[in-house]
């Protein structure tokens, strides 16, 4: 590293460029990597949050609309709560409502409905009631800083119907970037149905069937048995409206991101190292071994992606964190920041290594015949 050292700190000026690049490119993935955790969240931590491990939609619904397009009735609930490996089991209505304030302006809500007391029913409150008055419900935490609060009412557009906020949740909520209220499974019911009264007919249905289950549970033969379709968690967030898309545009530009941090590297380390190629071949025709000279342009790479990309994270999350104090849906985290690091040091170290392979090929006589 003697060698690697002296010339990073000769030729600085072409390293901190270098390293500048480098340092722009962590610190675009860092922000991309906590917009695509952000958007995650704002799509999806209404389900994140909940103690489900399945959900059976009604049969043929496709994953990207199931829980708009599917419709189960309570018999299925009741058959899916006999079969072998599931724990609980209960009825998960979901409905996308724009409703408005009492001063008219507007809010658009995810209504779920639940029943009172069932384990899918959340208990983690900020402050008031849980989930039980007919015409209460219990929203996000992100509502309550758009400005509503426990005692607010607010109406729907279509069916016409004013709810009245009861309770706060610990958190954020969202699914399809709305915030969720959850109420009454019943209340929910005559919403769908457009009920106007007591009279009318109210059709016991939901949207699935939200499960928890352990390794007992047989899949196949459960939807067999309840004329369902049963999907994981993590694979029911594809029913969230632009979730799918959203995440694979993100994926796709950070995989480009570490493509060009990767080809960029080795472009620098190319020239760099035609630029060296008489100062190797002294070396090489003094007695330095091949894999020494290997190992001291690959540590000069490592402290140069290094510092580079400690600097950029630095700075990214520094960003990130003014980000994260806006509307903007962004949230870091440590596993991915983690694992975005990881990935630019091993292409970058990639692109390096193939640039400066050229080392261990460099002939001494002709090198220095070059330079006559």
């Amino acid at each position: 590293m003697f060698l690697a050292l002296r010339e990073l700190g000769f030729a600085r000026t072409r390293f901190l460029l270098m390293g500048g690049v480098v340092a722009l490119v962590a610190i675009l993935v860092v922000l991309l990597s906590g917009l695509s955790a952000g958007l995650v969240n704002d799509g999806v931590s209404g389900l994140k949050r909940t103690p489900v491990t399945d959900f059976a939609f009604a049969e043929g619904t496709g994953t990207d609309a199931a829980f708009t397009r599917s419709v189960i009735d309570v018999d299925q609930v009741d058959t899916m709560a006999e079969q072998p490996g599931v724990v609980d089991a209960a009825p998960y209505g979901l409905l996308l409502a724009n409703a408005h304030r009492e001063d008219d302006s507007p809010v658009d809500l995810t209504l779920v409905g639940v029943e009172p007391g069932s384990f899918v029913a959340p208990t983690e409150l900020a402050e008031g009631d849980a989930v039980g008055a007919a015409d209460g419900i219990v929203i996000s935490e992100t509502a309550a800083e758009d400005g509503l609060a426990v005692g607010d009412t607010v109406t729907l557009d279509r069916p016409e119907r004013t709810l009245t906020v009861v309770g706060v949740l610990d958190g954020q909520h969202t699914f399809g970037h709305v915030d969720v209220a959850y109420l009454p499974l019943s209340t929910w019911q005559e919403l769908i149905a457009g009920a106007d009264g007591p009279g009318d007919e109210v059709p016991a249905v939901a949207t699935a069937v939200a499960l928890r289950t352990d390794d007992a549970f047989d899949r196949t033969a459960a939807d067999a048995a309840a004329g369902t379709v049963t999907r994981t968690l993590s694979e029911s967030f594809g029913a969230s409206p632009g979730y799918t898309a959203e995440t694979a545009t993100l994926l796709l530009i950070q995989v480009f991101l570490y493509a060009i941090s990767a080809l960029v590297v080795g472009a620098f380390f190319t020239v760099w190292t035609i630029q060296r190629r008489h100062e190797i071949a002294v070396m090489r025709a003094m007695g330095a071994r091949r894999r020494f000279l290997l190992a001291d342009s690959l540590g000069q790479a490592a402290v140069l992606l290094l510092g580079s990309i400690a600097v950029g994270f630095g700075l990214g999350i520094a960003a990130g964190a003014g980000l994260s104090a806006s509307p903007m849906p962004f949230a870091l985290q440590a596993a991915d920041l983690v694992l975005a690091g990881a990935l630019l040091f091993v292409l970058g170290m990639a692109g390096a290594a193939v640039a400066v392979a050229r080392v261990t090929s460099v002939d001494p006589l002709t090198a220095l015949g070059g330079q006559r």
